[in-house]
């Protein structure tokens, strides 16, 4: 009689627990006596009535207190053997242990969407088009343009619906051709090359390296076999790609793997580019914006070894290597690389994890460090390497102030800032104009009585959309039509206030007509290929006013720009947040890279009301450089993060009297486990208050902080506290979640 396994599986619900299921009979004869091999398989499971969900097998056999004949059974065992290695493996069981995250949740989010559908973990054919008559005659479609394109773009070689799509061919032309029996579909499989480091090569063409390059690539090429954290500080412009490619190159040449991650996808393009032009390996990239069929090929790549390099935006970190052999994460300061919803795990902190588990180094690239990176190679945890000299010939840029008391101002730009544009741009240099704030402006209100316009599902105001004629929340995404008059007292006289880049590029267009200008921000580069575009088109000259919000600070090389002013930045200054004056700091210094990148000698304005605030004049003064080390002090002196360790519980509900009283019972909960270990004076418990929007699409946020002076206090508290907060019954009527190691309160 075949014995009866029982699976314990793990699923993508916000549960911290597992289910079990019986294998069926005529799958178990299969594994009888090494039923371990099951560990790690997907699995489909009935769950919830009718409901099937794809699930990873924890645990084989557990113990029981009930009767098996109870358990439903396993509907089908989509893998034979683990999908990922064993490194990863037990790096998602400690990310789920620290970030105190369910661990089904943990692994789906791991894996590549069509993994995550039950899809099997093999390479998918992409569809490709080509000419199917050999006697065709192009010029007979002279008249349908686009049909002609087609087959012009055809000829004699084969490419891919997306290849298409990007030279403006849709399916509807691809398929009126099919039909006429001219062209015709194949399925191709993706290039595999298994041996690519047989043919390694490196460009010839690189630039002569500074004594300060040479001493940070020398410095951890000697690691390149064992655990070690860079920490890799360098001034904007100082060439820290360049270091990145010569660490890479000993690696490629073992025919290990490398994992580069940034944190925007608008920066994969040129990283790629400039990885391309260097090295002659297969190089894939791993981000949000590939469809599920280009995600799941990339995953693949890595895990078979057929990807020498993967770059890639957060989730990259994910990726199953067959021989991984170096982690570099770029930019490492910059708040996107923390998962702000589900899963809240920190890229960084994972990739450092994972660099340890498997003994290989990781390299941490920034010109303004995270206080927590800063704070671990100020302490030698990590290996400091400083790059304190831009690269070639370019000098850093001169910084000044303009006090914006009582001046005249045009769309937020100065009577002093317009002339110092007029005469970079007479010069043909390009000006870039820092504006974090999208839209034409924030706030829409009555001239008469001074309504405003406010979102009913946020404690925020609509932001005035003029271009698409619409308001818009940035908080919940609601929209509402431009209303003819005032809810309050029924004037007409509605007039929009302050400033956002749909309103700052009117008047540039009106102040310098001879000079094109181009906005960058998420309203228009929404299209795949637009930002691409973009940064192509102002690399050629053909814009000179870069008007853009954050997308533009990041990471970004253009060699005529030689004026960067950031409009206002007064905001930032007075913020109940205690990371704002970091974050102040870091956009402005990494805005500030922006110019003077070649030989041409940039310049930096800085627009604001309080020229006289301490922030403003150690930045201009003296540099992040100095500005990190005092602001630390600070933290010390306050006992702030990276000097204390912080969780956010975090809770919503349409009712607030709900959100708050749930987060009260978690506070006695965890006060009473505090009070049991002993530990009351070591751990803070500091809530439940509103969050800093308290009310956000049409649901009432409140928070409870926990802070403690050593990290495992915080875990180990969480972890005992879990199995009682998953069973309050007020739980079951409000949304919350665990946010270990926050990086806003908002």
């Amino acid at each position: 009689m075949t014995k009866a396994i029982i699976c314990r599986v793990a699923l993508a619900i916000p549960l911290h627990k597992q289910f079990d299921y019986l294998l069926p009979k005529y799958l178990s004869a299969d594994f009888l006596g090494s039923e371990q091999q099951l560990v790690g398989c997907r699995v489909r499971v009935p769950f919830g009535g009718k409901r099937q969900m794809v699930g990873i097998i924890c645990e084989v056999n557990p113990e029981l207190d009930y009767d098996i004949a109870k358990l439903k059974k396993i509907t089908q065992l989509i893998d034979h053997s683990a999908l990922l290695s064993e490194k990863l493996w037990s790096l998602l069981n400690w990310a789920s242990f620290y970030y105190q995250h369910p661990f089904g949740d943990v692994y789906q989010q791991a894996i590549p969407t069509a993994l995550r559908q039950g899809k099997e973990a093999t390479f998918k054919g992409s569809e490709h088009w080509q000419v199917s008559e050999q006697s065709l005659n192009i010029d007979d479609f002279k008249r349908a343009k686009k049909q002609h394109q087609a087959l012009t773009l055809l000829g004699e070689q084969c490419l891919s619906s997306s290849s298409l799509k990007e030279q403006g061919i849709t399916r509807v032309t691809l398929k009126a051709l099919q039909d006429k029996g001219v062209l015709e579909t194949i399925d191709k499989q993706p290039q595999v090359n298994l041996n690519w480091v047989d043919d390694f090569e490196e460009s010839t063409e690189k630039p002569n390296l500074t004594s300060e390059q040479a001493l940070a690539i020398t410095a951890v090429n000697q690691q390149n076999q064992t655990f070690n954290c860079f920490l890799l500080e360098g001034i904007t412009g100082s060439g820290k790609t360049e270091v990145y490619l010569n660490i890479i190159k000993p690696v490629l040449q073992m025919g290990r793997q490398v994992l580069i991650i940034v944190p925007e996808i608008g920066l994969t393009p040129q990283t790629i580019q400039r990885f391309q032009q260097r090295f002659n390996v297969p190089i894939y990239l791993k981000h949000s914006a590939l469809n599920s069929r280009e995600q799941l090929d990339s995953w693949c790549h890595a895990k078979q070894g057929s990807a020498a390099i993967i770059i890639g935006t957060r989730s990259a970190i994910f990726s199953d290597f067959k021989d991984l052999g170096l982690i570099i994460l770029d930019e490492e300061h910059d708040a996107s690389f923390k998962q702000q919803d589900g899963f809240r795990y920190h890229a960084r902190d994972f990739a450092i994890k994972r660099a340890h588990l498997e003994q290989i180094p990781i390299l941490l690239g920034s010109a303004t460090p995270a206080f927590e990176t800063l704070h671990n190679a100020l302490q030698g945890k990590y290996q400091h390497l400083h790059l304190t000299e831009r690269a070639g010939n370019a000098k850093p840029p001169s910084s000044s102030l303009i006090n914006l008391a009582g001046l005249p101002l045009q769309s937020g730009l100065s009577p002093q800032l317009v002339e110092l544009m007029g005469k970079h741009l007479e010069k043909n240099n390009q000006v870039i104009l820092f504006l974090n704030r999208r839209g034409y402006a924030p706030v829409l209100m009555c001239h008469e009585c001074g309504w405003l316009v406010k979102c009913g599902r946020c404690d925020a105001f609509y932001t005035y959309h003029k271009s698409a004629n619409y308001l818009h929340c940035h908080h919940c995404a609601s929209t509402l039509p431009i209303p003819h008059q005032c809810n309050d007292c029924g004037s007409t006289q509605l007039i929009s206030t302050g400033v956002g880049t749909e309103q700052l590029e009117e008047s540039l267009n009106q102040l310098f007509p001879e000079y094109p200008t181009v906005r960058i921000d998420r309203d228009n580069t929404r299209k795949k290929e637009s930002f691409n575009q973009y940064l192509t088109d102002i690399n050629n000259g053909k814009y000179k006013i870069l008007l853009g919000t954050q997308m533009l600070a990041k990471g970004h090389h253009f060699p005529d720009v030689t004026l960067v002013a950031l409009i206002d930045v007064d905001g930032a200054l007075f913020c109940n947040d205690y990371r704002a004056s970091e974050r102040l700091a870091q956009l402005y210094t990494q805005v500030s890279g922006r110019a003077g990148r070649a030989e041409k000698r940039g310049q930096v304005i800085l627009q604001t009301h309080h020229p006289e605030h301490d922030l403003l004049q150690e930045l201009v003064n003296s540099g992040y450089q100095d500005f990190s080390r005092h602001a630390l002090t600070e933290r010390q002196m306050a006992q702030l993060p990276p000097y204390s360790f912080q969780a956010l519980l975090r809770c919503e509900s349409d009712n607030a009297t709900l959100a708050e009283s749930f987060l009260g019972l978690c506070k006695q909960v965890i006060e009473q486990i505090t009070q049991l270990n002993k530990i009351e004076r070591r751990l803070f418990v500091l809530g439940p208050i509103p969050a800093s929007m308290e009310r956000r699409a049409g649901k009432y946020r409140f928070q409870l902080l926990l802070q403690a002076d050593h990290r495992a206090l915080i875990s180990k508290t969480l972890h005992q506290a879990l199995p009682t907060l998953d069973k309050l019954p007020e739980g079951r009527k409000v949304r919350w979640s665990i946010d270990v190691d926050p990086i806003d309160f908002v």
